[in-house]
């Protein structure tokens, strides 16, 4: 009996070590979601060349998603033919962000900065709504938030390869570290995004501990 409990123990501490070294100070990509925007009805191919180990993908990814997708964003999966608003994947990687600029935000002001931000960059209402009430309670009770949003670093880590090829794609991969205090960095500077033609819109976020 105690060699039995000694194992499930072993066992136990075995997969919490995993999962520390799978989202440790690299973080877990969470939650990113692919909204397609096609100007008429059409068949789109989605590919993830993701520099990680994919942990969750809704709906399954099968070396690709395959979907009919609509302009106002409605998504039929062909592989079951079930409606679906976007495409959803999680993963876990070594890659270790840069984060020599960017924002220092109180947590009790991550609402307003997310807002404001958000919009800035070109998410529309819907998108940015279901973003912070992703990431709000995940960020507001800390005391202060390093907040960067990764450009080419992130498209480097996770390529996406879509046919046909979209007119515009926006990808916003937020990258922040819990503070117990504020420091000086450098502002990041953003650029808004215009949407042309068949548009595709990405978000997700990692926590860096």
């Amino acid at each position: 009996m105690k060699n039995i409990k000694s194992k499930v123990v072993i066992l136990t501490l075995a997969l919490i070590s995993m999962f520390l070294v799978g989202c440790g100070d690299s973080g877990c990509t969470k939650k990113p979601v692919i909204y397609l925007y096609p100007t008429s009805n059409q068949t789109v191919n989605v590919k993830l060349d993701y520099k990680g180990k994919l942990t969750c993908t809704y709906p399954k990814y099968n070396d690709g998603w395959k979907v009919i997708a609509h302009p106002d964003g409605t998504l039929i999966n062909t592989s079951d033919n079930k409606e679906y608003s976007y495409l959803y994947w999680e993963g876990v990687s070594n890659h270790k962000w840069d984060m020599s600029k960017g924002f220092v935000v109180k947590g009790s002001d991550t609402e307003k900065f997310l807002q404001e931000k958000l919009q800035y960059l070109g998410l529309t209402p819907k998108e940015y709504n279901e973003f912070i009430v992703y990431w709000l309670p995940i960020m507001q009770n800390n005391k202060y938030n390093l907040v960067t949003f990764a450009g080419e670093e992130y498209n480097n880590l996770a390529k996406l390869n879509i046919t046909p090829k979209p007119d515009s794609i926006l990808r916003v991969m937020m990258v922040f570290k819990p503070l117990n205090k504020s420091i000086k960095i450098e502002e990041q500077k953003l650029t808004p995004f215009e949407r042309k033609g068949f548009a595709v819109v990405e978000w997700g976020g990692t926590e860096i501990k």
